[in-house]
């Protein structure tokens, strides 16, 4: 991989990684209800599904999973119904937004929580999938050393996704300070909304659609 081709692939991938969607969303709910240290491990999982996207692209399962009908449709339908459902609580959820980080969530440590909630969120986007199945293959040279091109590669989508989430997050805690009473609540309903609304969207998303 040139040099020139190494920028190119840092200016496509911040271009589509700082575009809202769900894991910044995650990223925001995170940081305002649990502030930006806690929301560190909801980002740990997120870079950790797209180590394994990229892994699954430089190993062609990648090329296989996205070209199944059956494995397509059910990421699909897992994902949309798992964002429907983190919509769902939000909009429920009261508006104590800050909470401390030993509390439990869903019964777990809130890190714990936060890193499989942000990893499955990653990993059941079908649209990932194929992105990266289509994207990454077009920066890498076939005549030079695979492995470290994909290791290259991996390394500057996780650092890129980090600082995209992490922004994301401070501007949740950042929210928490500016609203009050009635207007935590409706950030919560907006967040929900949007989430369940993105979840809408995926489960109606069509393979070379948008």
């Amino acid at each position: 991989m040139s040099t020139v081709t190494l920028l190119l692939f840092i200016l496509a991938s911040a271009v589509a990684i700082m575009t809202p969607g769900p894991t910044t969303l995650l990223a925001m709910s995170n940081g305002s209800r649990h502030g930006v240290r806690a929301a560190g491990w909801g980002m740990a999982g997120a870079v950790l599904a797209d180590l394994i996207l990229v892994g699954s692209v430089a190993s062609g399962l990648g090329v296989v999973l996205a070209a199944s009908e059956v494995a397509f449709q059910i990421i699909k339908w897992v994902g949309a119904a798992y964002l429907v459902y983190l919509g769902w609580k939000m909009l429920r959820s009261d508006s104590a937004l800050v909470l401390p980080t030993t509390t439990a969530v869903d019964g777990r440590p809130v890190g714990l929580a936060l890193g499989v909630r942000s990893f499955l969120v990653a990993l059941t986007n079908p649209k990932a999938l194929l992105f990266m199945s289509a994207f990454l293959p077009q920066f890498i040279d076939p005549q030079a050393p695979l492995l470290t091109q994909y290791a290259i590669v991996a390394g500057v989508l996780g650092t890129i996704n980090v600082l995209t989430m992490l922004v994301y997050a401070a501007l949740g805690a950042r929210l928490v300070r500016v609203f009050r009473g009635a207007g935590l609540r409706w950030l919560n309903r907006v967040c929900g909304g949007v989430m369940m609304g993105l979840g809408g969207m995926l489960a109606l998303y069509r393979r070379g659609v948008g």
